[in-house]
């Protein structure tokens, strides 16, 4: 018996050995965390206040809604502007970075719709974004 060969396939680029430069892996790193789309896809329609996210998104407790929030103004996505009132009023937009990111929500909100929300069993509201 003749011994068998296997191919080995070569790429034109070499693979990065970690996902520090993946631009996909990097843009995961951000809107990754739990809540976090969703604030996005609630602040695509306009400026909101903390209460109003926190009603919109059903089930999130403020902490949590504090941290992604704080998390996604440092990473330049979401804008916090404080108004010198009584008492204190505090609202919340996207930033150019955080629109950019629209449009991933509006991709998976299609992949949605054909792959997850066929069945009668589940209820996928069909919530526009601007």
């Amino acid at each position: 018996m003749e011994p068998t060969t296997s191919t080995t396939r070569t790429y034109s680029r070499p693979l990065p050995s970690d996902n520090s430069t993946c631009p996909v892996a990097l843009t995961a790193k951000i809107i990754s965390g739990k809540w976090t789309l969703l604030i996005i896809r609630d602040l695509a329609s306009g400026v909101k206040r903390f209460n109003q996210l926190e009603r919109s998104l059903r089930g999130i407790s403020p902490k949590t809604l504090s941290e992604r929030l704080r998390s996604l103004e440092e990473e330049g996505i979401v804008q916090r502007q404080t108004f010198a009132e009584v008492p204190p009023r505090v609202e919340y937009s996207l930033t150019e970075k955080g629109r950019d990111l629209v449009e991933v929500i509006t991709c998976m909100r299609c992949y949605g719709n054909r792959w997850l929300c066929n069945s009668r069993a589940l209820n996928c509201p069909s919530d526009a974004l601007p």
